[in-house]
């Protein structure tokens, strides 16, 4: 396990050469983009939430020189389509298996035959899950605010850290009915956000978003993006119907962790901030110790976050090691 805490340069801001929108079925384009070297190596972002969708930042996280990077907006999100903040689009044929399928099909689409696999919170839990998966398409994996789609890490996140920000939780359990209070709070969300009534669903993507910002410090741009009422819901729409459903995983809780050893002969960093929440688990830890040839990175002062410095220098310096 190693450490790191100074500065390492991102690499320069670039564009993409070459973007599309991929029809993957179910009536859903999926947008795409690709960077860097067309020549190069392939590498795959996938973003958080779910249903963040995916920014530039992460093109600066890789050598733009020796690879070619992948980004995609996955199913609702992004410039994705149709998004999740419509009330007709249809939720249920967003899962795990949907967007698992949509990697496989751009992947196919783009001529690639494996590549490494970068993902962010829970692109980390669906990272993990397409390699256990398809461990032929996957050459590494480098994840970040890792996180594995277990019951208990829900359950923290909407309810345990209102030890931390009881002032906080309190306001996010009053916009529930007092007989939800007591359940799986992102499926009763979820209730809310699929309501006939636009009011009562615009009420509960103000609060779930609030809780969010709450409890996971985020810089100005991300914070920013909440104030976009289509993003808010989208993001609060899609994040409560994974969380509310055990993230589409099956086979039982805490599959992604129990799975572990199929990671055998597939090369990965866990980078991790030591002030991640999630840490309260030892998930991370867990992992790493399960996984065979994993290396763990945790960075000091950092949390659930790829912008720290640490972890900037973290990131790059695994897909430096990755590129040859």
């Amino acid at each position: 396990m190693r450490r790191y805490g100074a500065l390492m340069p991102l690499y320069p801001e670039i564009e993409p050469y070459a973007h599309g929108m991929l029809d993957v079925g179910d009536h859903n384009l999926v947008y795409w983009e690709t960077c860097g070297n067309p020549e190069g190596k392939p590498a795959v972002v996938l973003h958080g939430g779910p249903g963040s969708g995916c920014g530039p930042y992460p093109r600066r996280l890789f050598d733009p020189a020796a690879y070619r990077i992948v980004l995609l907006d996955q199913r609702g999100s992004g410039r994705s389509t149709p998004h999740a903040s419509n009330h007709e689009t249809d939720m249920s044929v967003n899962t795990t298996a949907h967007v698992m399928a949509d990697l496989e099909l751009l992947r196919r689409h783009l001529g690639i035959e494996r590549w490494l696999v970068w993902g962010v919170s829970w692109g980390s839990v669906l990272a993990l899950r397409y390699a256990q998966t398809h461990p032929e398409s996957v050459s590494e994996l480098v994840l970040t605010a890792v996180a594995t789609g277990s019951d208990a890490e829900v359950e923290l996140l909407t309810r345990g850290l209102g030890r931390i920000f009881p002032e906080a939780h309190d306001r996010f359990l009053a916009q529930l009915p007092p007989a939800e209070r007591d359940g799986n709070l992102a499926a009763a969300y979820n209730r809310l956000l699929e309501s006939r009534d636009p009011a009562v669903r615009e009420r509960a993507a103000r609060a779930w978003t609030d809780w969010e910002t709450a409890i996971i410090p985020a810089p100005p741009r991300s914070v920013a993006r909440f104030e976009d009422p289509a993003y808010r819901m989208g993001f609060a729409r899609t994040v409560t119907h994974y969380w509310g459903n055990d993230h589409f995983l099956g086979d039982g809780d805490g599959v992604v962790l129990r799975d572990a050893h199929l990671l055998a002969g597939i090369p990965g960093t866990l980078v991790q901030g030591s002030l991640d929440f999630g840490n309260l688990l030892g998930i991370v830890w867990r992992l790493h110790r399960s996984w065979p040839g994993s290396e763990l990175v945790t960075v000091g002062d950092a949390g659930h976050t790829t912008g720290a410095p640490g972890v900037a220098q973290a990131l790059v310096a695994a897909t430096d090691k990755y590129r040859k």
